[in-house]
């Protein structure tokens, strides 16, 4: 197809062609020039190509005056990008003085002005230098106005100023026109200072940009919550903030756990476990397992009942064994309480079933054993080696792995642990 388009255009040339020549054979024209007695006679024809032989000299003439100025504009732009390359490699390698000097030099040519600017104040930043880093970003900003800002605020908040940082995005923020950069930048500021309200307003356009992908955001959004259920004043606020968050943020498991651990703390018990027991029923948390058994209040059998049950489907989980053992020394029943935790000791070792054991030990009269337990909690803490305890006492404890026989959809029996 491209072949009889070149033919057709090359025909459609060469038929102007010997239409003009047709035409100017006609009437070649007649250009007269005369100039101090001098007399030019030609044609127009004649004089056309010999202005564009002039126009083709004089352009080659320029050219060649120009060239040792070319050589020396071209050898600039080829140092200035790569002392470019070299200091942003210096840059992620932690060699910031040496960045912040090739990226000044390289910040001489206007074409790379502003990235250079903006990475040397990096650099500075890095250095511990916030002042010399907010002098380059003044600069910055004449070529990347918005870059400047988010890099800015980065800056201010590094050097402990996050009040500053928050000051300096919240009109963009306002009028919706932060970068991704910008509104991360923000909630990290406002957490900084305790503005747990500005940072929950920049969840949503975070999550509608993607810039973070989805464990970036997560972990982010995780501290924002958090935060901000911390700061709840009162049950009653605390109550009014749960409710307003959406659905999506009201699932996610840290969350959860702090509103539950919150609402415990002003009294709200029965809300703190209704959420626990939800959340769990809608997907299997260690994290939400444990602060089951670690609230205080409420029906104490009740929950030692649910928990007992979910130990049917979960016989090996040394979390949920864990969370068994604390809710029956908080029931006063000692003996069971020693059963589920050195379970969940044998099958993976921690200081708070360490120190669980000995409040258990403890209420049974046993102080000796009580002792040895809590220094175990503290060395496991510590990172520390552990001291065994006597074999007299735990022989009778089934601490193996339970295996479950369980059959796929077609029938076909597999083991779960």
């Amino acid at each position: 197809m491209n072949l009889w388009r070149w033919i057709l255009l090359l025909a459609i040339v060469a038929a102007l062609a010997a239409f003009g020549w047709h035409w100017v054979a006609i009437d070649p024209g007649y250009v007269l020039v005369r100039l101090h007695g001098w007399r030019v006679q030609t044609t127009v024809v004649a004089a056309v190509v010999i202005l564009l032989l002039a126009w083709a000299v004089l352009t080659a003439l320029w050219r060649l005056l120009r060239w040792p100025f070319g050589a020396l504009s071209r050898r600039h732009r080829r140092l200035s990008r790569k002392r470019l390359g070299d200091g942003l490699i210096a840059l992620m390698e932690g060699r910031h003085g040496d960045a912040e000097r090739d990226l000044n030099r390289a910040s001489r040519l206007d074409a790379l002005r502003g990235v250079a600017l903006l990475a040397s104040a990096e650099a500075a930043s890095r250095r511990g230098e916030h002042g010399r880093a907010l002098e380059i970003l003044a600069e910055a900003s004449q070529a990347a106005p918005q870059a400047a800002r988010v890099l800015r605020a980065r800056v201010l908040r590094r050097d402990g100023k996050p009040a500053e940082a928050l000051a300096l995005l919240a009109p963009d923020a306002d009028k919706a026109a932060l970068p991704p950069g910008g509104w991360r930048e923000l909630a990290l500021s406002a957490l900084a200072a305790g503005d747990t309200r500005r940072a929950l307003a920049t969840l949503e356009p975070l999550q509608k940009s993607g810039a973070l992908g989805t464990r970036g955001y997560t972990a982010l959004e995780a501290r924002v919550l958090v935060a901000a259920i911390h700061a709840a004043p009162d049950g009653a606020a605390l109550n009014t903030l749960w409710s307003q968050l959406p659905k999506t943020q009201r699932r996610a498991p840290a969350a959860i756990n702090a509103y539950a651990r919150r609402a415990a703390g002003f009294g709200l018990v029965l809300p703190a476990m209704d959420e626990l027991e939800s959340a769990l029923r809608r997907e299997w948390s260690p994290e939400l397992v444990e602060a089951y058994g670690v609230l205080a209040g409420g029906d104490l059998a009740a929950r030692l009942g649910r928990a007992e049950g979910w130990l049917a489907d979960h016989p090996n989980d040394a979390v949920l064994l864990l969370a068994a053992g604390r809710i029956c020394v908080r029931s006063g029943l000692w003996g069971k309480a020693r059963q589920y935790l050195e379970r969940s000791l044998a099958l993976e070792p921690s200081s708070g079933a360490w120190e669980a054991l000995g409040d258990a030990h403890a209420g049974r009269g046993d102080a000796a054993q009580a002792e040895r337990c809590y220094r175990n909690a503290l060395a496991m803490a510590r990172g520390e080696a552990v001291q065994p305890m006597p074999s007299d006492k735990v022989g009778v404890i089934d601490t193996n792995a339970i295996a479950i026989e369980e059959r796929d959809e077609h029938g076909v029996p597999r083991l779960r642990g």
